[in-house]
């Protein structure tokens, strides 16, 4: 069984991928750096489950952003 990913956790992907979304990669960096460790490998764990990682989903959501 995976660990559990704390509320805190997927809060601080969320922050993360939404200033990914603006373009403000100090702030993204920021969530990602605020992740405890054990939440991390969850979310790892997960994304390979869906055969991804977190850049790529990133990337991917970049790409589809409508202007």
């Amino acid at each position: 069984m995976t660990a559990p990913i704390t509320l805190m956790a997927a809060g601080e992907v969320r922050a993360a991928l939404e200033a990914a979304a603006r373009g403000d990669a100090p702030a993204a960096v920021h969530a990602l750096l605020s992740i405890d460790p054990t939440s991390w490998q969850a979310i790892e764990h997960r994304l390979a489950a869906l055969g991804t990682t977190l850049p790529n989903l990133i990337t991917t959501l970049n790409r589809t952003e409508t202007p």
